[in-house]
Formats: C-alpha cells, sequence, structure tokens
C-alpha cells in the first residue's frame, strides 16, 4: 500500500462529511463511538475498501460501507458516492418514533400559555383525568 492510500478514518469520516470538522471526528473515535467490526478503532486507523464502520453521532447511529477513498471534503452530493449507507431501516424508523414526539405550534406573539390554556393543553394530549368528572361514579 502507498502513501497516497493511505487514508486515517477521523480524515475519511470528515470528508465524507459524517462530522463537521477533523477534532469532532477525532473526539468520536478516541470516545469509542466509531466501530469496525463491534471493536472500537484509533483515530489513526486506516480505512480499506470494503470495511464496514458503525458511527455513533448522539442517539443517532449509522453503518457505513467504504465504496472509495476521499482525502479532502468535497460538496455532499460528490462525498455521498464515496461511502454506502447500510443502516437497518427498521432501527431508523424506531428512532424517529422514539424521539419525535408531536409539538404544539401556537401563532406567532400570542405570548406564553397562561394556567388556563396549560391545563386546556395538558387535557387535549392526555385525555380528561377522572377529577374533572368525566367519569360516572354510580
Amino acid at each position: 500500500m502507498s502513501e497516497k492510500e493511505k487514508l486515517r478514518i477521523d480524515k475519511y469520516l470528515w470528508a465524507i462529511r459524517a462530522f463537521k470538522t477533523r477534532s469532532l471526528a477525532t473526539d468520536a473515535c478516541k470516545a469509542g463511538r466509531v466501530k469496525l467490526g463491534g471493536q472500537t478503532i484509533k483515530p489513526s486507523h486506516i480505512v480499506k475498501l470494503g470495511e464496514v464502520y458503525s458511527v455513533q453521532k448522539g442517539p443517532d447511529r449509522k453503518v457505513v460501507r467504504v465504496t472509495g477513498l476521499l482525502e479532502r471534503r468535497v460538496d455532499a452530493r460528490t462525498a455521498v458516492t464515496f461511502y454506502e449507507d447500510i443502516t437497518p431501516r427498521e432501527e431508523t424508523a424506531s428512532y424517529k418514533s422514539m424521539f419525535h414526539a408531536p409539538v404544539l405550534n401556537r401563532d406567532r406573539g400570542t405570548g406564553r400559555p397562561t394556567k388556563k390554556d396549560r391545563r386546556e393543553i395538558d387535557t387535549l394530549l392526555e385525555g380528561p383525568s377522572p377529577a374533572e368528572g368525566w367519569f360516572d361514579e354510580d
């Protein structure tokens, strides 16, 4: 393997836009959030074609296969051609449903809800409580 073909994992992850900066990619490797075959790897690990890496970024986890070596950071459209995202779809679907709760939108300029508004919102979201007299106590 010539000097030109050697590429560090932290530099590769930065180049394919997995991390915003190279130092963030290095820190992720040091913290054990980048794995190869279940084993944590150092930032100086040499990337090889066909290897499959698991990259954890916050609650999100991606599994990528190396399809090409990229030394410099390029635009996102070009960077996508240098890796294959093989993250299981059911894993991403469960992540979306678990962490994305419905958000109540309020008109701009209406201010914060009053206590009365807050109670009405809670009743709409959770349903009426037994203390509010919605259930028969015969």
